[in-house]
């Protein structure tokens, strides 16, 4: 058995809702992964360097503020500058619209997931994001 996928769990601005990525964060550790939560009220900056000092094959980034169209890219921004772009970023929040669900991936974010999606699913697209990065 390969070593266990390495996730980290952020919630960025000023956003103090944490039961959702609370929530996600047991239900990876319950699939098995590692999974480090930043805690609340990250910046872009602190969730990059988390990212990059904690060696992580994925992050997730909740988010109910609103601010995606500001907060995601300047992630991905980041990750560019460190030399990190190959960390996949999956995204959470109640209020992205589909249009904006689309320029997000476009831009770069690996997937995006609502309020309703099901547990078992979340789980498996950390794992298939992970998986399709090693795979190239």
């Amino acid at each position: 058995m390969g070593k266990p996928i390495r996730v980290l769990m952020a919630k960025c601005g000023l956003d103090g809702h944490d039961r959702g990525v609370k929530v996600i964060a047991r239900a990876l550790r319950d699939a098995g992964m590692e999974v480090v939560y930043t805690g609340l009220h990250q910046s872009p900056e602190q969730v990059v360097k988390a990212a990059i000092e904690e060696d992580v094959d994925v992050i997730g980034i909740s988010l109910l503020s609103g601010a995606h169209m500001t907060v995601f890219p300047r992630i991905l921004e980041l990750l560019k500058q460190e030399g990190a772009e190959e960390i996949p970023v999956l995204a959470g929040g109640t209020i992205i619209d589909p249009e904006e669900i689309q320029a997000l991936k476009g831009m770069g974010i690996a997937g995006i997931m609502g309020p309703d999606t099901p547990m078992d699913e979340v789980v498996g697209c950390f794992t298939e994001t992970v998986k399709c990065r090693a795979r190239g």
